[in-house]
């Protein structure tokens, strides 16, 4: 049984998705490790009151964290987006040979540091090809190491979850999301995952204004423009959102938004296209925010760079999407944890 309030810890906290929806299932997060200085600025610029972990005034990394020398403060909970890159089937699939895929038994050299005061529950997201990579290997691997620090972990304790069948977003988003059980806390490891289907209509005018301009000039695309072309050709409808493909258009249809990935931040045609009342134009990076569930208000600091925020952006996780798995992983600890 539970009495007081669970406290979670973030690794790879990028702009703060995952603290957010912990947040809205009641759980608050005591500190956050992320080493990217433009990240954490967003970060500290709309979440207050958590400690973000610093080694000389600078953003720490979780290769040089210790729960010692970093006096970190056990935790309930510990959640990790490691980086995917590794793992993607749109990426290099180098896998555990990646130091980006390395990153993982950080995770786990920092779990087992907190020895007897070890969080009760592990949350891990990644790409659902972690799974399968390798002729499963990759996730034959991530089962063994998180065993061997002392969890209930297997298949069942993972659930892929998509934003677009789970919340009311109209994102596509398939992502794996892994939760495992301390032996020391639970008696069985079984997880009920978020599963029931959100009915409600995708409505893309909820997150765009398709009926309004924008200012700044620099978000449209110009009539001499190679990709201006491409896409008015494929222009039908009006309330939908277009993506760039080499040399082919591909549309979404009606109500539905293309995953969002940090190439966005790479420029050029990688950020997805709508028209608006005065034409093509870029979704904005407040657009992205939005179609990850971010709340009103969220914003951008002034020195983050517009490649940056579409990087934050693509990097981070659905809102909605963690919180409704924190809201799981919390009644699996009220009720079950010994």
């Amino acid at each position: 049984m539970c009495d007081s309030p669970l406290i979670a810890g973030a690794l790879f906290s990028g702009i703060g998705g995952f603290c957010l929806g912990f947040e809205k299932a009641g759980i608050k997060t005591a500190w956050a490790v992320e080493n990217d200085q433009m990240a954490v600025a967003t970060y500290a610029h709309n979440i207050k009151g958590v400690r973000i972990v610093e080694h000389d005034g600078k953003p720490a990394s979780v290769k040089d964290l210790t729960i010692k020398k970093d006096d970190l403060e056990p935790v309930d909970i510990l959640h990790a987006g490691f980086p995917c890159q590794s793992f993607s089937q749109a990426g290099d699939r180098k896998g555990f040979d990646d130091p980006r895929g390395q990153l993982f038994y950080e995770v786990i050299r920092i779990v087992k540091e907190f020895k007897d005061r070890k969080p009760s529950v592990i949350v891990l997201e990644n790409s659902p090809h972690i799974r399968h990579g390798d002729g499963g290997s990759w996730f034959i691997e991530l089962t063994k190491e998180i065993k061997k620090a002392g969890y209930w972990f297997r298949d069942t304790n993972c659930a892929e979850l998509d934003p677009y069948f789970l919340t009311p977003l109209p994102q596509k988003r398939n992502r794996l999301f892994m939760v495992a059980l301390s032996i020391d806390h639970f008696k069985n490891g079984k997880m009920l995952f978020p599963n029931k289907k959100d009915e409600s209509p995708k409505n893309l005018a909820d997150y765009i204004d398709f009926s309004s301009s924008l200012d700044d000039d620099s978000y449209y695309l110009h009539e001499e423009n190679r990709y201006h072309k491409m896409i008015s050709n494929e222009v039908e409808d009006k309330a939908c959102i277009y993506q760039l493909r080499k040399f082919l258009v591909r549309v979404k249809e009606p109500g539905v938004c293309p995953t969002l990935t940090a190439n966005m931040g790479l420029g050029g045609h990688n950020v997805p296209f709508i028209h608006d009342a005065k034409g093509l134009r870029k979704l904005t990076e407040l657009e992205c925010l939005k179609l990850q569930g971010f709340p009103e208000g969220y914003t951008f600091p002034e020195e983050v760079p517009r490649a940056k925020r579409y990087i934050q952006a693509g990097n981070s996780v659905a809102v909605p999407v963690v919180a409704l798995l924190a809201k799981a992983v919390k009644e699996k600890i009220e009720k079950e944890r010994l």
